[in-house]
């Protein structure tokens, strides 16, 4: 059984130094920092486009490895997908593992399993990949890790809902043939208990926060319609400081897409928590997302939007040791301990069938995306009264506040740190890899339909087009006077030369050619039986070209009735 993966690798999944700093790209470098680390595999294989993206892997692995670390470092380039068999599995860093599924079946579907992981779902994207495992052929060896139970939930409510409809469409509805486990996503708690005392003393002094003052920490990214908005944390905040007097610092630590949304955050902190001391840093820089935890005495992110599945920054902040306030919101519910690593606030939003307008303008694309997300986290309620309630336990009771850190830094390494969560995704391979021998394959490869129907061959699809085809008892000749030079001359042509890798090489050719000039009125399978294997194939595309350039004769007795008529 294999517990390793290839990683299907795009340097801007597995980094967190561009401009726009994501959670999906937080988690992706810090699984695969960890599973280079911790996995005790012989190879890392790095399944990429490009070569120039292999050498980034390396660049990023020799990193995190060190020096003489003995590992091999294996590139799979995307045209060579078949080399997946070596490895077993390849690991996805998003859900839409359907369309991996077709290109398998190109090649064996018991071949290697598809891994996937969820970040968002709500995109109209997202939800259309999770449609097609309905009807793309995943395999009961491939998955989707589900970040959290709220995840997979929603997961399972798309999928029963478009089962029914296709139902309704073809008479019967299929079931979900892929695992859908549950592994939440992780973090590296070591480095999150570096430099404690100094970082806190360099962070306090920047932002001029004594030794009484109560600072409150939010990290993510500063979207008021796409992450949290900041309303229900300014209100609860500036009534603790009504209620304790205490002097309360609320850094936001992110990044803000325009100046609208920053002036947004601005104005309201401004007028919903005029007594609290704001402070908008940059957390892209690394030393603010490594440093800025130890300054603060309270984290707090209280997420009220759909495009939330799992909520990264909680662990984070209780592998730093700081108690949380978090909302009571999808996979936020599952890691924050109620009472234990912090508070969980009570959250609202409308019913069922309320939303049907926003799915319609929607999906009619007269409501974007970040319109759709924005609009529906704007009927979704945190409690403030309860938020200020636990705000203020926090804040007046240093002995709480030490306690549930301490809490949330041991479920945090017990639970969530990368090197337990790895283990579990190579768990998750190793079953995947034991399925693959014993499970039933669905959709198998029988002759009764095409490979991937709505890729098929093109000769296929478009068979009428044409006059006729060129079957294998088709006779062909070479014109007369045709030298070897015409033909590679030919095949030089810059309205040619693009597609040479289609026809057999230049030593073949002439091979092809010889063949013909000894043996006038050849059959297509007779050329073709010059070559062996994928090459006769290669044989058969070189003859429609040769005939395409004028160098080949089909007289018109091999002609065969066209395939359709309009008539």
């Amino acid at each position: 059984m294999s517990k390793n993966a290839a990683i299907f690798y795009a340097p801007d999944g597995y980094r967190t130094s561009g401009k726009k700093l994501m959670g999906r790209q937080a988690a992706g470098e810090g699984f695969l920092k960890a599973f280079i680390q911790t996995a005790e595999v012989d190879t890392f294989a790095c399944y990429s486009a490009l070569e120039s993206e292999f050498k980034y892997f390396c660049s990023q692995a020799s990193q995190w490895l060190g020096a003489n670390h003995g590992k091999k470092l294996k590139w799979i380039p995307h045209a060579a997908h078949n080399h997946l068999e070596d490895v077993g599995c390849l690991y996805y860093p998003a859900p839409g593992v359907g369309n991996l599924a077709w290109r398998r079946r190109f090649h064996n579907q018991r071949a290697y399993s598809i891994c996937g992981v969820t970040h968002t779902t709500a995109s109209s994207g997202v939800m259309d990949s999770l449609g097609e495992f309905l009807t793309s052929p995943v395999q009961p060896w491939d998955a989707l890790i589900c970040t959290s139970y709220s995840v997979k939930k929603m997961v399972e409510v798309l999928l029963d809902d478009y089962g029914n409809f296709l139902e309704q469409r073809i008479g019967s509805k299929p079931d979900i043939p892929l695992q859908l486990p549950i592994i939440p996503l992780g973090v590296d708690c070591e480095q999150f208990n570096q430099n404690i005392d100094a970082n806190r003393a360099r962070f306090r002094k920047e932002i001029n926060a004594d030794d009484d003052a109560i600072v409150v920490l939010f990290v993510g990214r500063l979207s008021y319609h796409a992450k949290a908005h900041p309303l229900p944390m300014y209100m609860a905040l500036e009534e603790v400081h009504k209620r304790t007097g205490k002097k309360i610092h609320l850094v936001q630590a992110g990044w803000f897409a325009n100046k609208g949304i920053q002036d947004g955050f601005e104005e309201g902190a401004h007028n919903y928590a005029p007594s609290v001391k704001h402070h908008f840093i940059d957390g892209r820089r690394p030393e603010i997302r490594e440093g800025i935890w130890h300054a603060s005495d309270i984290f707090c992110s209280l997420s009220d939007n759909i495009q939330e599945t799992f909520g990264l920054v909680p662990i984070e902040a209780m592998a730093a040791g700081l108690p949380v306030v978090v909302s009571d919101w999808d996979g936020y519910r599952e890691t924050v301990r109620d009472g234990v690593d912090g508070f969980v606030v009570p959250t609202v939003m409308p019913p069922p069938g309320e939303g049907m307008k926003l799915a319609q303008s929607h999906a009619e694309e007269t409501l974007s995306y970040d319109r759709y997300i924005g609009y529906s986290s704007q009927v979704v309620g945190v409690d403030v009264p309860v938020c200020a309630d636990v705000f203020e336990k926090l804040v007046v009771d240093a002995d709480l506040r030490k306690k549930m850190g301490e809490a949330g830094r041991k479920r945090a390494k017990e639970v969530f740190d990368w090197s337990n969560i790895v283990k579990s995704y190579q768990d998750l391979w190793a079953d995947l890899s034991e399925r693959r021998n014993h499970a039933d394959e669905l959709c198998k490869l029988d002759g009764s339909s095409s490979i991937w129907p709505v890729r098929n061959d093109p000769f296929v699809i478009f068979e009428h087009y044409a006059t006729t085809l060129m079957h294998d008892d088709a006779s062909v000749s070479l014109v007369d006077g045709v030298s070897d030079e015409d033909v590679i001359k030919m095949r030089r042509q810059k309205f040619n030369d693009f597609s040479q890798s289609m026809f057999v090489d230049d030593s073949e050719m002439l091979k092809l050619l010889g063949f013909l000039r000894n043996n006038p009125q050849s059959k297509v399978l007779d050329v073709k039986k010059l070559f062996q294997g994928f090459k006769q194939h290669r044989a058969q595309m070189t003859l429609c070209w040769l005939h395409k350039c004028g160098f080949l004769i089909i007289p018109h007795n091999s002609y065969k009735n066209p395939p359709y008529s309009h008539q």
